[in-house]
């Protein structure tokens, strides 16, 4: 079997090389096609995370500007790439502009999606309806938990394709080895993070009103510039869903500024942010990756604003609305000796036991994606 694989960012991909391994091991002939941050200049030169992976991209097709633009450019690209890889299946995951336009190429194309991380609820940023989109144009769907099976259910999808899985992210977490805490240090050019520190990555939430991305990340980086000195700071660009420059200088500023607590990093990669997270006081800004993996490292997360409204989680996680105040008593929450002891042992709503990775490569494989399924609405 023929399996393509869609990845446009360093976190998509973190989540996606393990079972694109364990198809490969089953004897599926894997067709990377990496677009997007991969091939963009100055957002930690991911495509190279890929290939030092083992796997060389079948297809690269840019796309960038604005969120109209990646998606067309997305579109463009992956149905150049499609039309001559013919694969059998294509694997999508989660909900950003680029991906809407691959799995809309790949529909006008009949090519079968399966879709990983549907019906899922973040209704701080149009993520949420790429997600919903792409669910109505997928044959086979991963939702990570139950309520999420529920929800693409009520969207008319026939429950015998819904599978719930699991988060990929927690098993990851669960399975990688990590680096210590020389190795970390040694990895970050010799930068010390001490034993206080937290990571940082705020991204821009689209649909949040009121105010701009960047200043919200002004007022998050005093709050967290307002902890005592031995406290320091890992941070990670923003992804492109606005133009990320003025937000990127604001973190090289706030490390000029601050040279021994702050370390700007591009991208950590898979391994050393799951290392870094594990060896932190918690993760403070509105990626899901701190609510949906970083718990079970047994590590609490501080979600600022509204990016993440309406995702599960655990007891794990603390919220704040994205004003100085609230980021400021919220990490000092989060660095509590009271909510770290609650974090080490919280529930997490993502975590699947009997191995995530195993349950979708079986399915996938005894998927009969040819011809192309037809779908109804199922009521």
């Amino acid at each position: 079997m023929k399996i393509a694989i869609a990845t446009g960012t360093r976190a998509d991909w973190g989540l996606l090389q393990p079972l694109a391994s364990e198809l490969r091991k089953r004897g599926a002939e894997i067709l990377i096609m990496a677009t997007h941050q991969h091939l963009m200049p100055g957002m930690g030169d991911t495509l190279s995370e890929i290939i030092a992976d083992g796997f060389t991209p079948a297809a690269t097709f840019p796309a960038a500007g604005t969120p109209p633009q990646i998606m067309a450019q997305a579109a463009a690209g992956a149905a150049d790439a499609l039309a001559g890889l013919q694969p059998d299946a294509l694997i999508i995951l989660g909900d950003r502009c680029e991906m809407l336009g691959v799995a809309s190429a790949a529909l006008l194309a009949g090519i079968p999606i399966v879709h990983i991380a549907g019906g899922t609820i973040s209704e701080g940023a149009f993520d949420d309806s790429v997600r919903h989109a792409i669910t109505k144009m997928a044959t086979l769907h991963f939702p990570e938990t139950p309520l999420s099976a529920e929800r693409i259910i009520r969207m008319g999808e026939n429950p015998a394709t819904v599978i719930t899985a699991g988060a990929l992210g927690v098993e990851n977490a669960l399975r990688i080895p990590r680096m210590d805490r020389n190795e970390l240090r040694d990895s970050l050019s010799g930068w010390d993070p001490g034993e206080d520190f937290l990571i940082v990555t705020l991204h821009a939430a689209t649909l949040e009103s009121g105010r701009h991305p960047l200043d919200v990340q002004e007022d998050m980086i005093r709050a967290l510039s307002s902890l005592p000195d031995s406290v320091r700071f890992i941070a990670t660009y923003p992804n492109s869903d606005i133009d990320p420059t003025p937000l990127i200088e604001s973190l090289h500023a706030w490390q000029r500024r601050m040279p021994g607590r702050v370390k700007v990093v591009p991208s950590l990669g898979k391994r050393r942010y799951l290392s870094a997270a594990a060896l932190s006081r918690g993760v403070v800004g509105n990626s899901s990756s701190a609510l949906v993996e970083t718990p079970s490292l047994g590590v609490g997360s501080l979600n600022i604003g509204e990016r993440q409204k309406g995702r599960e989680h655990g007891d794990a996680v603390i919220h704040a609305a994205a004003d100085y105040d609230s980021i400021r008593s919220g990490v000092q929450r989060l660095l509590s000796t009271e909510f770290r002891r609650i974090a080490a042992t919280a529930h997490n709503p993502y975590y699947r036991p009997g191995g995530t990775v195993d349950l979708m490569a079986s399915a996938i494989l005894s998927t009969p994606f040819s011809p192309f399924p037809q779908k109804r609405f199922f009521s």
